[in-house]
């Protein structure tokens, strides 16, 4: 599925910040010094959340109705919607850290020609593996 929309708690701290959590999505909490921060927060949260749980083949709850969740008195029941795509997208094309080894004379010759090994890594790979565009599935 490529939307979700999840049902979040606010609720005040008492000095204009907000704690969220999501009734469905034990675990899934955050927090902002500003109802505005809290929303986008809440957001953030919800997006990686959900995708932790696709990554690890886990099922994803259906969302409890906003008007069946019993909150406190400083707090309210807010939706939070996410849309998928861009966010595995986002995740899959982010930057990962890799150690190589490589002989000091080659290490060397390429520093002075100022090579970028991130790019030539990545070409050098793309070659090998004969990959034109990323493939949706990795």
């Amino acid at each position: 599925m490529d939307r979700y929309i999840f049902p979040a708690v606010f609720e005040s701290d008492g000095k204009g910040g907000y704690t969220v959590t999501f009734p469905d999505l034990p675990g899934c909490i955050t927090e902002g010094d500003t109802l505005e921060e809290a929303l986008y927060m809440a957001k953030e949260a919800l997006e990686l959340f959900i995708y932790n749980l696709e990554e690890d083949n886990e099922s994803i709850p259906a969302p409890t109705p906003p008007e069946k969740i019993k909150v406190p008195e400083e707090a309210f029941v807010t939706l939070i919607e996410v849309y998928m795509p861009p966010v595995r997208d986002e995740m899959a094309n982010r930057s990962v850290k890799k150690t190589i080894t490589l002989p000091r004379w080659l290490n060397e010759a390429a520093e002075k020609a100022n090579i970028n090994f991130s790019q030539v890594l990545q070409y050098a790979l793309k070659e090998k593996l004969n990959i034109k565009e990323r493939n949706k599935s990795f």
